[in-house]
């Protein structure tokens, strides 16, 4: 079974540096590999309650490799609700 990916990159406030490295990562292997459908990345702010919200990154099987190399854990195939493109062939 192929696994998906996710991080959590915190307050979104604090999140756009770590956002644009996710990205570049992502872009840099995502070309290597001549743009491969199924390899996409995705992002989720979730809020639960609080007054800041979270920045939810989620690599698709194909990101495998670039999930791997930043650290984020296998999980389930997310939820598709309020989840954007943010990198990679959706």
């Amino acid at each position: 079974m192929t696994s998906w990916h996710v991080m959590n990159l915190g307050d979104a406030m604090m999140a756009d540096d770590d956002l644009v490295d996710v990205k570049r990562r992502f872009d840099r292997l995502y070309r290597q590999r001549g743009r491969p459908p199924g390899m996409a990345l995705y992002v989720r702010h979730v809020s639960e309650g609080r007054l800041h919200c979270d920045v939810i990154v989620y690599f698709s099987p194909g990101a495998k490799a670039v999930a791997e190399e930043i650290g984020a854990d296998p999980c389930p195939p997310p939820n598709t609700e309020a989840l954007g493109l943010l990198a990679g062939a959706g």
